[in-house]
């Protein structure tokens, strides 16, 4: 699909609205047979994945049998392996503690149909007495995002939460179910200027070959948006050790920014990971709703949707396009109940399979939902 075209389909998204109702939420235009990885539709069945407190393991820092996903399951990261679709999943344990207060683990499953998952029994990353306790503990492994690269190795970037700075971490398997932790992915760039920093949701730029999002070099470099108020964007040898790029003054680049009055007046934060195109990378992100004074009213305040965002494929961090209106939004009762009854469509996974794209959420940080493309 060329520019012009793009820039058409945006324009025709634009002009729907999350207000709709149900059935026309997340739907394109269907005079464009254009095909591009807009204008999903969520599925009947949703959620998706939702708590379980029959599961439980031995937590290796209390000694103590833990539920470890009773209280939700929710923010999922989702790969295709032979076949299947495997979805990394956040998991908390405590239902009694406040937003923010429970454990996080990550947890493993997989579907057939892209639909009907089995869990694994146990979480497959997790805080431990390892050397990366430091970062882990208490509040835990958050918010996976994950991709393959060419030679075949997964590489996993999610949150390190120790109740005092969100680091961005990474670990990388073979197998998925066996990872190894790779620690801050910002720990030693700039002479670890960036190590403590407030740091989240790395979406590495990939590319769609043989049906398998596989991650992509760009000038040699692996790149990678991420952040949580703004986009910023750094570049990595081997995806597992990042560079911030920064300005001339040495503060970090901010590649797109929250528009005031829109769906994403507060944050602008990375989604799944981004597709490189022939027409660009296009970047799913999560786009807030401020509470107060700048906030737009076309959805509530505090509201996470999903938005869309075009960047030069040969200058990544120039904007071509950005949709205007947001294309997921939470409409259905459980994404404006549980943990955050604000609402959320938190996107996080993105696959391609059975000529689909499957787009995974998290929901009101308690569920998972699905919404699915087809060609």
């Amino acid at each position: 699909m060329n520019l012009r075209a793009l820039f058409l389909f945006f324009t025709v998204i634009s002009l729907l609205s999350c207000k709709q109702e149900k059935s026309k939420s997340g739907s394109t235009n269907e005079s464009l047979k254009e095909k591009w990885m807009l204008g999903f539709m969520k599925t009947e069945i949703n959620p998706i994945m939702v708590a379980d407190s029959s599961y439980s393991f031995l937590d290796p820092i209390t000694k103590k049998s833990v539920q470890w996903q009773k209280a939700d399951v929710f923010n999922p990261g989702a790969i295709v392996r032979n076949d299947t679709v495997f979805m990394l999943f956040r998991a908390e344990d405590n239902p009694a503690a406040i937003l923010g207060g429970r454990t996080s683990r990550i947890g493993l499953a997989f579907s057939t149909d892209g639909i009907n998952f089995t869990k694994f029994p146990e979480p497959v990353l997790y805080p431990d007495n390892d050397a990366f306790s430091q970062w882990d503990q208490p509040g835990g492994i958050e918010d996976p995002r994950i991709v393959e690269t060419p030679e075949g190795t997964y590489i996993m970037v999610y949150t390190s939460w120790n109740k005092d700075v969100a680091r961005l971490s990474s670990a990388t398997s073979t197998d998925l179910k066996n990872w190894t932790k790779q620690g801050p992915v910002f720990e030693n760039a700039h002479d670890g200027k960036f190590l403590d920093i407030w740091s989240k949701s790395g979406s590495i730029v990939t590319e769609l070959v043989n049906g398998r999002l596989i991650a992509k070099k760009i000038n040699g470099k692996y790149h990678m948006y991420w952040g949580e108020l703004f986009v910023n964007l750094a570049l990595s040898d081997d995806g597992i050790d990042w560079e911030p790029i920064v300005e001339q003054n040495g503060e970090l680049m901010h590649v797109f920014k929250p528009s005031l009055n829109e769906f994403d007046s507060h944050l602008t934060e990375p989604g799944p990971p981004a597709i490189y195109t022939e027409d660009g990378i296009l970047l799913l992100y999560n786009g807030k709703n401020l509470s107060g004074e700048g906030a737009t009213n076309k959805v509530a305040e505090g509201t996470y949707c999903g938005g869309q965002v075009l960047f030069d494929k040969n200058e990544p961090t120039k904007v071509l396009a950005r949709l205007e209106t947001p294309f997921i939004c939470p409409d259905l009762p459980h994404e404006i109940t549980g943990q955050y009854k604000a609402g959320t469509t938190f996107i996080e996974g993105l696959v391609y399979f059975k000529n689909k794209w499957f787009l995974y959420y998290g929901t009101a940080d308690s569920m998972v939902g699905l919404a699915i493309k087809e060609n």
